[in-house]
């Protein structure tokens, strides 16, 4: 009761209700003030969004219409509370109270703005450097992490808090939750790797043993690919690392290998004219450079010849069209000079044999002879 008593004979409490009516409509009036000025700004922003143009206000603009309502009746409030009566204790308290309430609203606002940069450096580097945009989730999860610690940190020292200790404490409880989630951090600290090592970046296609997909973004604990099947598959940056990564999209150019078999009846003049025919075909090709083709070895059913060539491209798709042409005017060429494709055959050769003095036959006729 002795508490009750006291709090009643604060200053606060003195005023009549004349002036806490005043004070009421006054933070009201404050309130509605704000709230169209927050509604022309969100209207004003919408507006600038509809134009292809950026404009330079638009991003402040962006920022401003996060204004949260919480901060504007914390304003509104505080507006009204001038025109009563207040004693210096309860001055500081509500000093405290907005203080507080614009550091949270700070924050809000400084995450707003960075994930603002963050999207428009994604779309950026989507069309420049496709590395970077790897690199930008890790960027805006460390930034909000600093903007949110530092308010932390300013919130409780506006209450009292001697935050000192309290840093000095989150050393020794760091090392502790370090160790309960150190498969995050592994993690964590994988993305980082991949940030800055840079083995592969959004828009590469990977293969991981029996996956395979393009990247479609690097986050802080996985990694998406978006398989040619459709489904997405989901790897951990640190089982990402450990395995054996063969990246499609750092190749400039694509060796091909590919065989020819043909028959043994082949006359051994046009089995010479073979090599020069498969590099005439394929320079023929554009984006394509000749490596070598050669009569490599005599099979048990066929005769083979290997060649290589590069098409001085990654894509897969031009790489099987080119591949497509050399095949059919292969076929062709050689169809015309009469030359056969070789496949798997048994041929079996017939002997016949003479009748000796041990066979059925060679008995009979001993024995008429002699009759």
């Amino acid at each position: 009761m002795l508490e009750f008593s006291n709090l009643a004979q604060l200053p606060l409490f003195n005023n009549s209700a004349l002036d806490w009516l005043l004070a009421l409509g006054i933070a009201v009036l404050s309130l509605l003030v704000l709230l169209t000025v927050r509604r022309a700004v969100r209207g004003y922003h919408k507006k600038m969004l509809a134009t292809a143009q950026t404009e330079l206000l638009e991003i402040p603009l962006q920022v401003l219409s996060r204004t949260t309502l919480l901060l504007l009746v914390a304003v509104s409030a505080y507006i009204g509370s001038q025109w009563l009566n207040t004693g210096p204790r309860t001055q500081q308290l509500l000093g405290s109270a907005i203080t507080i309430a614009l550091f949270w609203q700070a924050g809000i606002w400084a995450v707003a703005a960075a994930s603002v940069w963050i999207d428009r450096k994604r779309q950026r580097s989507l069309a420049v450097d496709r590395a970077a945009v790897g690199s930008l989730g890790i960027i805006g999860f460390v930034i909000n992490v600093a903007i949110w610690a530092m308010v932390l940190l300013l919130t409780l020292d506006n209450l009292g808090i001697d935050i000192t200790a309290l840093i000095a404490g989150l050393g020794i409880g760091g090392i502790a939750v370090a160790l309960a989630v150190q498969n995050v951090l592994g993690d964590l600290f994988a993305s980082l790797s991949i940030t800055l090592d840079r083995p592969f970046v959004v828009g590469d296609f990977l293969i991981l043993g029996d996956f395979l997909g393009s990247v479609e973004y690097i986050g802080i604990k996985s990694t998406r690919l978006r398989s040619l099947s459709g489904e997405q598959i989901i790897i951990s940056n640190s089982d990402l690392l450990s395995s054996r990564v063969r990246n499609y999209g750092r190749m400039n150019e694509r060796r091909v290998v590919f065989g020819t078999r043909l028959t043994y009846e082949t006359p051994l003049e046009q089995l010479e004219e073979v090599p020069g025919l498969i590099r005439r075909i394929i320079e023929s090709q554009a984006n394509t450079r000749f490596d070598r083709s050669h009569f490599a070895k005599h099979s048990p059913d066929c005769i083979e010849y290997e060649t290589v060539y590069y098409v001085l491209s990654p894509d897969y798709n031009q790489y099987m069209d080119v591949q497509q042409t050399i095949n059919v005017t292969l076929h062709r060429e050689l169809q015309q000079r009469g030359i056969r494709f070789a496949y798997p055959t048994q041929r079996l050769f017939v002997m016949p044999q003479e009748a000796g003095p041990d066979r059925p036959g060679a008995q009979q006729n001993s024995s008429r002879s002699a009759a």
